[in-house]
This record gives C-alpha cells, structure tokens and sequence, in this order.
C-alpha cells in the first residue's frame, strides 16, 4: 500500500497551470516540522513538493496562500533522470 498524509504549512502562494491534455495542476512545498529534536535540541523541517491534479489544484490555488497549514493525502512517486554530467537523480513527489 502507497499512502501518506501530510500536514504543514505552504511555502509559497499555489499557482494553476493548464497542461495540453487540459487539465489543471498545481506543485505545492509543503514545509513539514518532525516531531522531534535532533541532537541540538532543534525541531527539524522537510521541504515536501506536491502535485495536485484539476478540482484540487483549483480549489487549493483559490482558497490558500503562503503560511496556511494544509493537510495533504496522497501517494509517493518517484522519478529518475540523468543530468548533463551522466549522473542519475531521483525526485520522491506526493501526487
């Protein structure tokens, strides 16, 4: 099973985009606190992209703004791709 649900604040104001196939999407940086210190007694935070497709994307690009605290569920996905230098890279997204 591939699930995952995520609360945190936006990092930037969402903006929609209309892809050929018309469909509306949206990537979102949610700014995610860990429940715990690490060794310097600071609470740690992760940068998460999301991917948000048509009626979501829309109403999230209407309705929130940077700083907003947003739920996110959905799946992970990761993707490869080589860079100039031969080196492969992987992106983890929630979709």
């Amino acid at each position: 099973m591939n699930g995952v649900v995520l609360v945190g604040r936006l990092v930037q104001d969402p903006e929609i985009t209309i892809t050929e196939s018309e469909k509306k999407v949206t990537s979102i940086i949610l700014a995610v606190h860990r429940n715990y210190k690490n060794s310097e007694g600071i609470y740690e935070t992760d940068f998460v992209r999301c991917i948000l497709w048509n009626g979501v994307a829309s109403s999230t690009c209407e309705y929130c703004h940077a700083g907003d605290v947003v739920g996110v569920k959905g799946r992970l996905e990761t993707k490869s791709y080589e860079t100039a230098e031969k080196e492969k890279k992987y992106v983890t997204d929630v979709i």
